[in-house]
């Protein structure tokens, strides 16, 4: 059951986010749709390559598809003075979509026995993933690759997934709570990890 909530939330969620930067990228109608479902499948993709999975498996989720186009068309039709925050409903949908899409790639790893390193890099590409894909093709530098806590909340999932140690649903809907509310916190509180930038001088 929690698979298939963690799927339809991610999905949502992740189409929404696409949506919402092909918007203030000034992209026309398709480009919102195709940045939309990029956004919403492309993380699921790449880690299906990665552990070995056949792409094809992801043109079996017809349903989630439908789900997908219509989040991006009712969204697209909400007038524009209702939609005045953009950045922030953008940064929400994004942590609710990395939340869910970790916790659920997570599974995906666990269900085929794989060892915990492989369980945390399926969560982090399929909770990243697409955000990464969206980003690129929209000409912005992927937001795992800045500074800011971003892909290390989907590996944190990963990780206590990983350990086998809890596996009931209650615990997965209360992670994926506690992961969204530390993404979204960690950005309003400008949390960052570490960085360094060379300098040369000339």
């Amino acid at each position: 059951m929690a698979w298939e909530v963690f799927s339809l939330i991610g999905t949502i969620a992740f189409a929404v986010s696409g949506a919402i930067v092909a918007m203030e990228e000034e992209y026309d109608l398709f480009g919102v749709y195709i940045l939309g479902i990029v956004t919403a499948f492309g993380g699921g993709a790449i880690r299906n390559i990665l552990i070995g999975l056949p792409v094809s498996t992801l043109w079996n989720q017809e349903f989630l598809f439908q789900i997908a186009l219509l989040a991006i068309t009712i969204f697209f039709l909400i007038p524009h003075h209702l939609i005045k925050h953009w950045n922030r409903w953008g940064n929400v949908t994004d942590a609710i979509g990395l939340s869910a899409f970790a916790i659920q790639g997570a599974m995906h790893a666990v269900h085929q026995d794989l060892p915990i390193v492989a369980v945390i890099v399926a969560a982090v590409l399929t909770g990243a993933g697409g955000g990464v894909v969206r980003d690129l093709l929209a000409g912005r530098r992927p937001i795992i690759l800045r500074h800011e806590i971003y892909g290390v909340w989907a590996a944190s999932a990963g990780f206590l997934i990983g350990l086998k140690i809890f596996s009931a649903d209650l615990f997965l809907y209360i992670l994926f709570v506690i992961i969204t509310i530390l993404r979204i916190y960690s950005y309003t509180k400008g949390w960052s990890l570490p960085s360094k930038k060379i300098h040369y001088t000339k």
